[in-house]
């Protein structure tokens, strides 16, 4: 009997791209991913069936991804809708109780479901959570402090939280984990009386990352990574990164993500990524290649 070729045999190039992969599955299967979903890869509705999608794949890879998403133009959508005007401080929304309100409501509700759904139409099983539920993530007034006249003046942010990975309660997370979902966290915590706050969901990530000892921290932005000499920097350690803030390297919003993903690394995560979100598939890339998508923070 004559054997035939099939005519839609893989070609070489895809068979290279699987076995790449494998080495980067056996390594990572049975760990803690967790990422923190924003900016393009969520708004745009190709780049976020493309995110469920990679979501989904870990999963089934054994890997057991985490997602805290942000959601602050929908936010400002709803509030202008509402003739209410943001306020912005050092890149914090001035948050008082009507407008936690409707942050609680935007964060919690609409976009966090939104998120679960794309992710059950990939053919994954999400659970949508904020840091309220399971007393998962308790916060503390965000303080900041200005000089005036000589003077350190305290800055009212209203209804504004950090956390820190002490105050995370690991055990909502763990229990979904072991009935073989995918926890998708809005970043509303709560404070010791049980109010909401409005957290950062780049710091809502790196506490959790922290608190899970999570193998990484993936953090999606709207930039290729670092940048110096319009080259992306690949690799970072903790000190390095200090130092080209120092020299005024890594500047503007760059700086809180940089915090972040070194202050995860200095406190047990094994590395933070500062990826391209608006790379499609960005998150199989930046895991499962050789060169990645973006910069990684790492310790030396």
């Amino acid at each position: 009997m004559i054997a035939v070729e099939p005519q839609n045999a893989p070609s070489p190039e895809r068979i290279e791209t699987l076995l790449e992969a494998l080495p980067y599955i056996q390594r990572f299967s049975g760990k803690t991913i967790v990422i923190k979903y924003g900016g393009a890869a969520m708004e745009k509705a190709d780049l976020s069936a493309k995110f469920a999608q990679d979501v989904v794949l870990l999963k089934l890879c054994g890997i057991d991804p985490v997602i805290v998403h942000g959601g602050g133009p929908q936010i400002n959508q709803l509030l202008g809708r509402l003739g209410v005007e943001s306020t912005f401080i050092d890149g914090h929304r001035v948050t008082g109780d009507s407008e936690m309100a409707t942050v609680e409501m935007v964060l919690a509700g609409d976009v966090n479901k939104k998120i679960v759904a794309q992710i059950a139409r990939a053919g994954g099983k999400a659970v949508g959570i904020s840091g309220r539920d399971g007393s998962l993530a308790l916060a503390h007034r965000h303080h900041l402090t200005k000089q005036e006249e000589g003077k350190t003046v305290s800055i009212d942010l209203g209804r504004v939280g950090t956390v820190a990975p002490k105050d995370i309660n690991i055990g909502v997370l763990t229990t979904l984990k072991q009935g073989g979902f995918i926890p998708v966290i809005a970043p509303v915590g709560f404070d010791k009386d049980g109010y909401a706050m409005n957290v950062n969901a780049d710091t809502m990530a790196g506490a959790i990352a922290s608190a899970l000892s999570a193998e990484k921290l993936l953090l999606l932005t709207d930039t290729p990574g670092v940048m110096q000499d319009g080259k992306t920097l690949t690799r970072l350690s903790p000190q390095e990164v200090n130092s080209l803030q120092k020299d005024g390297v890594i500047s503007g919003g760059m700086i809180p993500k940089t915090n972040c993903a070194k202050n995860a690394v200095d406190s047990g995560v094994t590395a933070a990524h500062i990826i391209d979100g608006r790379v499609p598939h960005a998150l199989l890339l930046e895991i499962f290649t050789d060169n990645g998508v973006g910069t990684m923070v790492v310790q030396p």
